[in-house]
């Protein structure tokens, strides 16, 4: 009876996320205000549904009380978030509130099935990150003098960097983390945060030659500290974020061009310079050949995905954990094994419409440096989950990179949450923006009507 009920519960996991992710794109239409507080109730009792399936799945393959008091303690938790948002934030966006809330309730799932150990101190640490974040949309959309912080930001960031260089522990060849107090911190999650807002700062207050030259060189120190502690993830991220920035502040195709064909040559040169590059190259190019060594995790990876097929084996049908440090980078693959390619598709293009509404709110925003910052985190967030999905499936080679707010780690999911409430205060700022203009053409027609 037991495997009657988890066959059945992927198919309605499956449709309720397709009918969610659908929602996500339907909500860009016109629609009214009425319409759109309709669909995001009904993406709240999708997402909702889910979670109280997949963990009603877990139970019964388990057998574990405790699994069901982390449930009752993470609904509690959505709900407050939900319910937080719009009451200290009724302007902002109701989309990113939900996509965020649902990519954390997919991560508590797949995490409980994986090791309920680690999803405990996933879900600590995200209420944890949640009480930070909820405070930034207030500072985001209130204080005026961040944009004047350039130099304190590259110090800061440089700074974090030169401390994992010093004395950072070596993970998988690079050095990625501090040990500070029993607690792991990965600094190079938070810096690429403080990076944006750097970049930002010093791009809106001139796009001159020389200011040019300042810009570059204090991104190209960054770049080359993560470089040297063969983060090379990192490196890669901070590297296509400066350069769209750059791009899109001076409106130059030379400097998108250039920059491009550095980048080329600097992934020719990481190839021969760093041992563990050339694994990863060699894993990717024919994992089948060093299925033994090189290409295991990789190989573990497609077997996963391949046998779980389009609509996966079930939770707890599969065989994750063959994957090496599946919670991690490869917590993607996982999900495709036993939750299906459709659900991971959803996964996907839940992660795209984030990407989309960063965007959005990019193009609107009028102010400079809000402008530029929100540009930043959007292509910092969209880049990271494309080199996530990318290295998991074989269409690039494995960079290490978590996928956002799902992989187990506790910086990455801090860093995101901050990131998300940041594009929040941003959008909240831009809706600021709209009202204001509208109380000043309220005005300028209520003089002219006078005179």
């Amino acid at each position: 009876m037991t495997n009657v009920i988890v066959e059945l519960s992927k198919y309605i996991m499956i449709i309720l996320i397709a009918v969610y992710t659908f929602l996500c794109f339907t909500v860009f239409k016109n629609h009214t205000e009425e319409k759109k507080t309709s669909i995001f109730r009904r993406q709240n009792g999708f997402m909702f549904s889910i979670h109280l399936i997949a963990y009603l799945v877990i139970f019964l393959k388990t057998g574990s009380t405790r699994a069901l008091l982390l449930y009752a303690a993470q609904a509690v938790f959505l709900i407050g978030v939900i319910a937080l948002y719009s009451v200290l934030y009724p302007k902002a966006s109701r989309l990113i509130t939900n996509n965020m809330c649902m990519l954390m309730s997919v991560s508590f799932i797949i995490l409980t099935r994986l090791s309920f150990e680690k999803s405990v101190k996933q879900f600590t640490i995200m209420a944890a990150a949640m009480a930070a974040a909820l405070v930034i949309p207030f500072i985001i959309s209130r204080v005026t003098f961040l944009k004047k912080l350039g130099w304190i930001y590259a110090v800061t960031g440089i700074a974090l960097l030169s401390s994992v260089l010093v004395a950072g522990k070596v993970v998988f060849g690079a050095k990625l983390s501090l040990t500070i107090g029993g607690f792991s911190i990965q600094p190079s999650e938070f810096v690429k945060i403080i990076f944006v807002f750097c970049v930002a700062s010093m791009l809106y207050e001139s796009t001159e030659m020389e200011q040019l030259i300042k810009a570059t060189a204090i991104a190209g120190l960054h770049v080359l500290i993560l470089v040297v502690s063969r983060d090379l993830g990192g490196a890669l991220i901070l590297f296509v974020v400066y350069l769209i920035m750059l791009y899109v502040a001076s409106r130059r195709l030379l400097y998108l061009v250039g920059g491009f064909s550095a980048g080329c040559m600097a992934a020719v040169a990481a190839y021969f310079l760093f041992s563990h590059v050339r694994v990863r190259v060699l894993a990717w190019s024919d994992p089948w050949r060093y299925i033994e060594n090189e290409g295991y995790q990789i190989t573990q990876s497609l077997f996963a995905i391949g046998t779980g097929g389009w609509f996966g084996m079930g939770l707890f049908q599969g065989m994750p954990n063959k994957i090496p440090v599946v919670e991690h980078d490869f917590v993607f693959s996982a999900i495709s094994e036993e939750m299906g390619a459709f659900f991971a598709l959803c996964l996907i293009l839940i992660c795209v419409s984030c990407f989309i509404m960063f965007l959005n709110i990019a193009m609107q925003i009028r102010e400079p440096f809000s402008r530029l910052v929100a540009l930043g985190l959007g292509i910092a967030y969209g880049f990271q989950v494309f080199l996530t999905i990318g290295g998991v499936t074989k269409f690039i080679p494995s960079t290490g990179v978590t996928l956002p707010l799902v992989s187990y780690g506790g910086s990455s999911v801090f860093s995101t949450l901050i990131m998300f409430a940041i594009i929040q205060g941003l959008y909240i700022l831009r809706q600021n923006e709209d009202g204001s203009i509208d109380r000043q053409k309220q005005k300028r027609n209520k003089k002219t009507k006078q005179q």
